[in-house]
């Protein structure tokens, strides 16, 4: 009887260490489609934002227009051509509304993709939520003052107190 659990053991130890050498391949197999995924997304984004960016009309020297323009609108405009933060989208207002939450500590890109309703354990997630805070300090919507943080300009946040709804 001694003999035959003996062997189960055997058996059972074996099988333990294949499972555990498939998930290791199959965590590597899993960083390596999140990696994919993120480029991906990062690549759909700009492109999306160079046709629209193809499709605006060219500025006259009057100034930015203050009109909702006609057709697809990009969806983090340069800041000195927006009205205000209504001309952003909604994903990109909350993540202004938590960068003003955050304040001098500054906003990462994890506490970002939780804004955004993103998984922030997946890397993948945080570094979709990353390129929109660098695309809101392209426009000038936010600085970075040290690597991964992210907050308003000091003229912004003497300027502009972010209004729920846009009322005063």
């Amino acid at each position: 009887m001694r003999a035959v659990l003996e062997t189960r053991r055997k058996a059972a130890a074996v099988r333990v260490e294949e499972l555990e050498a498939e998930l290791e391949r199959v965590r590597v197999d899993l960083a390596d489609a999140e990696e994919v995924l993120r480029r991906r997304v990062i690549g759909l984004e700009q492109y999306l934002e160079a046709l629209a960016e193809e499709e605006q009309p060219v500025e006259t020297a009057v100034g930015p227009s203050r009109r909702k323009p006609v057709g697809p609108r990009r969806a983090v405009p340069h800041r000195e051509n927006a009205a205000g933060l209504e001309d952003l989208s909604v994903d990109y207002q909350a993540v202004m509304a938590a960068a003003v939450e955050a304040g001098g500590d500054g906003l990462g890109a994890r506490r970002a993709a939780v804004v955004l309703g993103w998984d922030s354990a997946s890397a993948s997630r945080v570094e979709g939520a990353r390129a929109r805070l660098k695309r809101l300090v392209e426009r000038g919507w936010l600085v970075e003052t040290k690597p991964g943080r992210f907050i308003l300009p000091t003229e912004q946040q003497a300027d502009e107190v972010v209004r729920p709804g846009g009322g005063s």
